[in-house]
């Protein structure tokens, strides 16, 4: 009976998970209990949640597995700091990281006073928790296995083969050179300069054409061997101090780019500065520059290692829309990508790393995201009670309605008439994407609905792309490629003929970022796109987080606020329908 605690800390999306004898658990990110999107820092209350739902204490847990480990790549560090000789400030700041870093064991006792630990912290090397994230849960004996991100670890990426439980490490890119650092600067001189906000340009760059191709392979440097570089003249990193914060709140990172880079580019766009045809064509440019490298080592590998599968991880793994042309622009017919690819979800493949080091089997394979906090009718009962006064006051109705079929039938229908419905139940979602727990849901044939979501909820920039949860077996008739895509990773092409129907879920170069359902990982999902298709004939929902300009909601009172603080018109907690008066269903 072994518990190993896995953690993702100080960095961005903290988390922890629970691995019991080989089986994952629980997995939470930090951030859905702060309230404070990507939260960094020591994740004391996703660890408090974990040992609660696994109904155990510090005292069981063998082994702590952390997603990082000072000691690895050490040789790179030292010839870095003698050759190039950064200033002061860089040195002492990773310094004194690394120092914070080391005290797992006194961070765990001032969190959880009156409790003892007393098994072994692991320090798993960055990328080795990537890699293992993504293997390690895959459902693939043998793949080729690719992390690529900003940095962790002195190093930016790292490819080799999983086979079994073991992985074999063949290279990697090191400090200053990065993927991840070239996107995330490129957001932050698109005007996006929150941590995380790389995804803005991923939506925006279809709306653009690939015109600074010239450029952006002046910024990065394809190799012959399948990897990259930087050009160090357009970047801050490399020698000088860029501020970071990850301590205790939201992850903030200073200006990663130089004044060359203005001198090549143009002036960089401000935050508030209307998009422009420029700024959308740069997006593009930038989208295209990171598959061109992308593509240029998955090339090289499989040429290498003649393999089929495919097993992706890191913050770039969150690129869905490089991940859903990987069976299009490379020579791999396979391929895998665990719900939480970025940081966050090192803290399983930190705890994977230790299981197999410990000589474990194989677990089951991750085919599913519900891992985090559910909230029992009992639980949503109180609350609904104690707030049944302001619930009222709102203009609104509670039902009851235990008959899961009639359930899903009475939300499909307020659906099919064109409400907003938050969608509440089961476990919530690990890693980014809501997958039908903790959700709002939309009609996708509503041309219009980008807008009344953006209108009454989301209030974020009208280019986003809204996406569509499907019936796994109805994928070949909708899309143009078909295979499994549980974790909304992949972006895909949508048939021509059938993009007028979905007007709200395709995006303006007509694809669409899709998340494929089970019957199996999740019943009560499959049955309510199952009644929506029976009274449409389309066999899709629209898809988008429960939240407004917050992290993913974990709890019933947390849905409740923001429904009852936003134009929601349907809010179905577990078996509880909440209707404004008004919307009928």
């Amino acid at each position: 009976m072994t518990w190993i605690l896995g953690l993702n800390a100080f960095h961005g999306d903290s988390s922890a998970c629970l691995v019991h004898d080989g089986r994952l658990v629980a997995a939470a990110e930090e951030e859905r209990f702060r309230r404070i999107k990507h939260w960094a820092g020591f994740p004391s209350e996703a660890i408090a949640w974990c040992l609660r739902d696994a109904d155990i204490t510090l005292a069981d847990v063998e082994h702590v597995a952390l997603n990082q480990d000072s000691t690895a790549n050490l040789g790179r560090k030292l010839a870095y700091t003698l050759t190039k000789r950064p200033d002061l400030g860089f040195v002492m700041d990773r310094i004194r990281n690394k120092r914070e870093r080391a005290g797992v064991a006194e961070h765990l006792a001032r969190a959880f006073p009156g409790e003892s630990f007393r098994g072994k912290v692991h320090g798993i090397e960055h990328h080795l928790c990537h890699l293992s994230s993504a293997f390690h849960v895959s459902p693939f004996d043998e793949a080729v296995v690719v992390s690529v991100d900003g940095f962790g670890d002195f190093a930016s990426a790292a490819w080799g083969v999983g086979r079994g439980t073991t992985i074999e490490v063949e290279d990697k890119v090191y400090f200053p050179h990065s993927l991840g650092i070239f996107y995330q600067a490129m957001t932050q001189y698109l005007g996006f300069p929150h941590y995380g906000d790389e995804y803005k340009v991923m939506g925006l760059a279809p709306y653009g054409q690939p015109t600074r191709m010239d450029d952006m392979r002046r910024i990065v440097l394809l190799q012959p061997d399948g990897s990259f570089r930087l050009d160090l003249r357009y970047f801050r990193h490399a020698t000088e101090k860029v501020e970071y914060e990850w301590e205790g709140g939201s992850p903030t990172v200073g200006t990663l780019y130089t004044d060359a880079l203005v001198d090549l580019l143009g002036p960089p766009r401000a935050k508030d500065e209307p998009l422009t045809q420029a700024h959308k064509d740069l997006a593009r440019s930038v989208q295209a520059m990171y598959e061109e490298a992308f593509f240029h080592l998955l090339d090289a590998l499989h040429a290498r290692h003649r393999l089929d599968a495919l097993c992706i991880a890191g913050g770039c793994g969150m690129n869905s829309v490089a991940n859903g042309k990987v069976t299009l622009r490379s020579p791999f017919r396979q391929v895998y990508v665990q719900s939480a690819a970025g940081d966050a979800g090192g803290a399983i493949g930190a705890a994977y790393a230790v299981w197999h080091e410990q000589g474990g089997a194989r677990g089951p394979v991750m085919d599913h995201a519900y891992l985090g906090p559910a909230a029992d009718g009992a639980e949503i009962a109180r609350l609904l009670e104690a707030r049944a006064a302001e619930i009222a006051a709102a203009g609104c109705t509670v039902e009851r309605i235990d008959d899961e079929a009639e359930l899903c039938r009475r939300t499909a229908s307020a659906i099919a008439e064109g409400q907003v419905v938050g969608w509440f139940q089961g476990r919530m979602e690990w890693g980014p994407r809501a997958l039908g727990n903790r959700s709002i849901v939309c009609d996708p044939r509503r041309a219009d609905m980008k807008d009344i979501l953006n209108l009454k909820i989301k209030r974020r920039e009208s280019f986003r792309p809204f996406a569509p949860s499907i019936l796994r077996e109805a994928v070949p008739d909708w899309f143009e490629l078909d295979g499994d895509v549980p974790f909304m990773m992949q972006v895909y092409p949508i048939r021509a003929e059938r993009r007028a129907e979905i007007p709200a879920v395709t995006h303006v170069d007509g694809s669409g970022r899709l998340q494929t359902v089970y019957r199996h990982t999740n019943p009560r999902y499959y049955r309510l796109i199952e009644a929506f298709r029976d009274l449409t004939g389309v066999p899709m929902v629209l898809n988008t987080s429960f939240n407004e300009n917050e992290p993913v909601v974990c709890k019933p009172e947390e849905a409740l606020d923001c429904f009852l603080r936003t134009r929601m018109d349907v809010l179905v907690l577990g078996d509880q329908m909440i209707a404004r008066l008004g919307s009928s269903s």
